[in-house]
């Protein structure tokens, strides 16, 4: 399996492998978004858009900054995922394959949250982190696509 990756993957599979530690520590151990260990009961919520609703209608009483961080940042914390699958797995250059290994990282996280008592069950953040795979993989396929394109033009010789 190593010896037959080119550079890029074996760079990709490193950024990925980080990214993944940078997405554990920050979901679970980051002590600036409130993951301290504390009991507490089960939390979750299985209406879509309930939570996203909540915290725009209550956005002023929140602040911009949670409503920003919980809309926004689980989209931006899956986009690299959603990038990074392409470079190391060929399954992962079909989109479907993409947003579903995004869709099922990111159950794997709701659920460790919702056994370890660490954040919330959430299918507002399963949404949100499957859109932001999604984007992730556009991003990919657009990088790729000019690549190609320039890498095209220079092997032109007028």
């Amino acid at each position: 399996m190593i010896r037959n990756t080119t550079r890029n993957q074996k760079l990709g599979w490193v950024l990925f492998l980080a990214y993944l530690a940078l997405l554990v520590y920050f979901l679970f151990f980051a002590e600036s978004f409130g993951r301290v260990s504390e009991n507490r009961d089960y939390a979750y919520n299985l209406e879509l858009f309930k939570e996203i609703r909540r915290f725009y209608t209550y956005r002023e009483q929140l602040g911009m900054k949670a409503f920003l961080l919980n809309v926004f940042g689980n989209v931006v914390a899956f986009t690299p995922c959603g990038f990074l699958l392409p470079i190391v797995s060929r399954r992962g250059r079909k989109w479907y394959n993409a947003i579903l290994l995004c869709f099922s990282l990111s159950l794997c996280v709701e659920t460790v949250q919702l056994i370890w008592k660490v954040g919330s069950f959430d299918v507002d953040d399963l949404f949100l982190n499957t859109l932001g795979g999604g984007l992730g993989y556009v991003m990919n396929r657009i990088v790729q696509h000019f690549r190609i394109r320039r890498r095209r033009r220079g092997k032109r010789t007028p």
